[in-house]
């Protein structure tokens, strides 16, 4: 098996858990923030199985380019950290009050 695939069936299965856990803590706690903070694990998942398919030639990234980085990459890029830092934003907020 090439090293590179089992990387990332052991990053599929890790981030799996990841937000299988995730989305137990948002049951639990029922807020904004950890909705949010969820999202980004689940975008993050997704963007692991795009860079996937994309890997494997199953399915190719849009020649849709910003700053010479195609489009799909940066969107998979910045979207789970950008839910991150508005979960993040908000938790300090709502403590602050």
């Amino acid at each position: 098996m090439d090293s590179k695939i089992l990387l990332f069936i052991i990053k599929l299965i890790a981030s799996g858990l990841v937000c299988f856990l995730a989305i137990l803590l948002m049951s639990k706690k029922r807020e904004v923030a950890w909705s949010v903070m969820v999202c980004g694990f689940l975008f993050s998942y997704a963007a692991l199985i795009y860079e996937l398919l994309t890997e494997l030639g199953i399915i190719a990234f849009a020649e849709i380019q910003v700053l010479g980085i195609p489009l799909s990459h940066l969107i998979c890029a910045c979207l789970p950290a950008l839910c991150f830092i508005i979960a993040f934003i908000m938790m300090l907020a709502k403590n602050n009050k």
